[in-house]
């Protein structure tokens, strides 16, 4: 494996919103990629490799349907590599990019994909497939379901209310009403939250993600080819993957260490990520995280198992404003998972919008004197995880 550091030179994403009806696929994801060539200021005969985020086919309603992003990539005649799991996607498709680098392959990867989660039809009927068919499937779990008993045990361990869950849903959407990319971008207050109505007790309507569509790209390089070319960039330092049992039951039974309540396997990747980036004290080393919950309650679960409070003390840190813009430690300045989510590219974006901070080009919701930021995605029914250390 090559010793050289692998930097992001390049970021882009287009505008997220519920319906893109004047764009297809591959017009989406072009969008991204031209603004991330751009930004990256190369050229498609730079790019050695190519990698694609994607959603299930059942969700694009083709199949093999990376075929149709060959062109709008600029992959043709180039190494291409189709990644998908689940909502991890687009940071599996960050870490493919890495390693093409990293093992010496490559010198410059593309990373880009799409999705028009609104225009799938149903989307909870099409996730409700990755479901065990003989016990779990029939509930029927979605993946509203599955992560309400999430919340119902995380509020038994810890004391979380569901004015706890609608503060995350307060704080996400005032920092998304800064972003210009984010999908909703309404501030509301807690009373509001409360107010919306129930889809899975205790997660109500706004405490959910929206269905989004848009595209994102990053161009990453080698540290001796962003030399060479007198290049700016940020290092992903760390990064690792981690999977739980498919068995959702599994995760509720008398194991502590692996209750639903948590999220025990993103606990182990982000062990594994500081490890390799040499984070000892994320709490105090880490600025900036973007980190992947698609609900409110989920948030916090994802604080702790980053490691950014110890379990279950995420709750009074977030009602402290720790975890907000001008807070100690911002979590998800962007509006995060939960005001954007276009599934194929949702953790990639969680990559980019880390990238930014630590950059200093998030704009209006910059955390000021971000050096060192975290991200993760998350797929499956909570099954994969892939988390990522960031720096200037």
């Amino acid at each position: 494996m090559s010793t050289d550091r692998v930097g992001i030179i390049g970021i882009g994403q287009s505008r997220f919103t519920a319906r893109r009806d004047d764009a297809s696929y591959p017009d989406l994801v072009r969008e991204a990629v031209v603004l991330a060539m751009n930004d990256a200021k190369l050229g498609f005969d730079d790019i050695e490799a190519v990698v694609y985020s994607l959603s299930p086919d059942a969700m694009v309603g083709i199949g093999n349907a990376e075929r149709l992003g060959v062109e709008a990539v600029g992959a043709r005649n180039k190494r291409f590599l189709r990644i998908n799991t689940g909502g991890a996607t687009g940071i599996s498709s960050v870490a493919a990019a890495y390693y093409h680098i990293a093992s010496g392959v490559c010198d410059v990867v593309l990373t880009a994909g799409a999705d028009k989660v609104g225009e799938c039809g149903d989307s909870q009927t099409v996730l409700n497939k990755i479901w065990d068919p003989t016990y779990e499937r029939q509930l029927p779990l979605g993946t509203i379901n599955m992560l309400g008993m999430s919340a119902i045990r995380y509020m038994d361990r810890y004391g979380m209310t569901e004015e706890d869950m609608a503060r995350v849903t307060v704080k996400n959407r005032r920092q998304a009403s800064l972003n210009p990319n984010a999908h909703l971008r309404k501030v509301v207050t807690i009373d509001e939250v409360l107010a919306s109505r129930y889809i899975a007790w205790p997660i109500k309507l706004m405490d959910c993600c929206p269905q989004s569509s848009g595209g994102g790209a990053l161009v990453l390089a080698s540290e001796r080819y962003i030399k060479q070319h007198n290049l700016d960039a940020v290092w992903i330092t760390g990064l690792a993957h981690c999977s739980e049992s498919y068995w959702l039951g599994d995760r509720m039974g008398k194991n502590p260490a692996a209750d639903h309540a948590d999220a025990f396997a993103l606990g182990r990747s982000f062990q594994r990520a500081y490890k390799m980036a040499g984070i000892t004290n994320p709490g105090e080393q880490v600025h900036v995280a973007e980190l992947y919950a698609p609900f409110s309650n989920t948030e916090y679960h994802s604080i702790d198992a980053a490691g950014l409070a110890k379990p279950g003390e995420s709750i009074a840190m977030l009602r402290e404003g720790q975890f907000e813009l001008g807070g100690r430690l911002p979590v998800n300045a962007s509006g995060g998972t939960l005001c954007t989510n276009a599934i194929a590219v949702t953790a990639m974006i969680r990559v980019a919008e880390v990238a930014l901070q630590v950059w200093g080009r998030a704009g209006g919701h910059q955390a000021k004197g971000a050096r060192v930021g975290i991200a993760s995605g998350n797929g499956g029914d909570h099954q994969f995880f892939g988390t990522m250390v960031i720096e200037a």
